[in-house]
């Protein structure tokens, strides 16, 4: 018994629901104002179209909203996630960089502070001094070396 009054009850209200008028007046500075019962005359009586939600429908361009901005999301964080590895091994490449620059200018400063310099590679393992033209060209050569490293990218 009890579910046969909750139908009845939902039909009535349904039913007074779409039956319903919608008028339109103006107010005292000209706007126009929409209700159910109007407060002055003349109203305007308006023909109000009303339709029921097909819920199938609805579910269908919900679940492919979702989908869409799923994968939006999911482009994002992928782009989000390779920009970030580009950032990081930005800062290492950056990072080893600095390292060698330091490293060659040591080497370099080395070379520069130094009076005499030997080459102990000899077969009898004996220490060879290097000429003068030989020292000049060690730090020529090293000079390039940390420039390489040290320039600005």
């Amino acid at each position: 018994m009890k579910p046969t009054l909750i139908v009845a009850a939902l039909l009535l209200v349904l039913g007074v629901a779409q039956a319903s008028d919608v008028f339109m007046t103006k107010d005292a500075q000209g706007r126009p104002v929409y209700t159910d019962r109007p407060d002055t005359l003349p109203a305007q009586r308006l023909d109000v179209k009303s339709a029921s939600t097909d819920t199938v429908e609805l579910q269908r361009r919900t679940a492919e909203q979702e989908k869409q901005m799923f994968e939006a999301s999911k482009a994002s964080d992928a782009a989000a996630k390779t920009a970030n590895e580009n950032k990081a091994a930005s800062a290492a490449m950056n990072a080893d960089r600095a390292k060698h620059c330091q490293e060659t200018r040591d080497h370099y400063l080395q070379l520069m502070n130094a009076q005499r310099l030997y080459d102990s590679d000899e077969p009898d393992g004996e220490r060879r001094y290097l000429t003068d033209a030989e020292l000049d060209k060690a730090r020529e050569d090293a000079k390039k070396v940390m420039d390489e490293f040290c320039a600005e990218p």
